[in-house]
């Protein structure tokens, strides 16, 4: 009995496509498909380039500070070479980035802090850059092994973020029997843990932080970056005090804004450090709840501009104080 061959072709993907007519419809799905991403890619880019401009310009529209917005700007551009020099297989230097703050209370820290938290996210350095703000009472314990447990916490929570850590040299004040230390070497070790993503910022006054970080010679070379807050003039607190009234749609006459610069020259004559931003927010608070005394006693409509304005009778210490 002969046996028929029979000679069977096996067609490739392509030949199919070819002989169906298909294969040019699939090339330039394909092709679309390329080229969405690149223009997906190219307006996510242009986004965070948008983004990031609009944080610069917050920075910078901070009253004063300049000497901070000089490094703060220095810390973006090292960021953004590094990428650059790693895309195109350069040796590339570490980003060590975490700091300490030092400076008064008002002078702006936590308000920096939560700046850097959202640039270091756009320019993906950090993949949240949210701010979790903590100081003693929520690092430290009451028995042993509680504050490593309190401050590992902490640190979970600010993963992916910056955890600023306030007057953190009251950690070490206690000596080698406080619980304070534990918080430190918690601290330290969550920072090794998650060296990628965590910032890790320390802030207080400048000579405790100056002191803290000589107790603690661990401390100095992880955290490279030092940035000191100075004190407002009186002149940059007159400023801060406009913008905090615009926000809230008040303004000063021109015998309050007269009362209010005396004001804070009086407070600087009394202290050294006379609160700062703190001391215009209390001011501007109370002159706000003067105001409403004041207008509710008059008899005639009041006008919008009525409503807006505070006076030098809302700045004036009441008779006796």
């Amino acid at each position: 009995m002969a046996v028929k061959l029979v000679r069977i072709r096996i067609w490739n993907s392509h030949e199919t496509c070819r002989n169906t007519g298909r294969a040019e419809p699939i090339a330039r799905r394909l092709q679309a498909v390329k080229s969405t991403a690149k223009v997906t890619r190219a307006a996510d880019s242009s986004m965070s380039q948008g983004n990031v401009k609009e944080i610069l310009l917050e920075l910078n529209s901070l009253v004063g500070l300049i000497t901070v917005k000089k490094l703060i700007e220095e810390i973006y551009c090292f960021v953004e070479i590094q990428k650059k020099r790693q895309k195109e297989k350069l040796a590339v230097e570490p980003l060590g980035l975490h700091m300490i703050f030092k400076g008064n209370p008002g002078t702006g820290k936590t308000t920096v802090a939560r700046i850097l938290g959202k640039l270091f996210k756009e320019i993906s350095v950090l993949p949240k850059g949210h701010l979790i703000e903590v100081e003693r009472a929520d690092l430290v314990g009451e028995y042993i092994g509680h504050t490593a447990q309190k401050t590992r916490e902490q640190v979970k929570k600010a993963l992916g973020g910056i955890l600023f850590v306030d007057e953190a040299y009251s950690l070490a004040r206690g000596g080698e029997k406080d619980f304070g230390k534990e918080a430190i070497d918690a601290i330290v070790k969550g920072m090794e843990d998650y060296r990628d993503n965590l910032i890790l910022v320390l802030a207080g006054y400048q000579d405790e932080m100056d002191w803290f970080v000589e107790t603690n010679p661990g401390l100095r070379s992880r955290f490279p970056i030092h940035i000191s807050f100075p004190d407002y003039s009186s002149g940059e607190m007159l400023l801060i005090a406009d913008l905090m009234l615009q926000q809230r749609q008040y303004f000063l006459s021109n015998g309050a804004r007269e009362e209010f610069r005396q004001i804070i020259e009086r407070e600087y004559k009394k202290h050294e450090h006379s609160g700062n931003a703190r001391l215009v927010r209390n001011l501007i608070e109370r002159a706000i709840r003067r105001q409403a005394v004041r207008l509710l006693k008059k008899s005639n409509p009041l006008s919008r501009e009525d409503l807006m304005t505070i006076t030098r009778e809302d700045l004036e210490a009441p008779a006796g104080c």
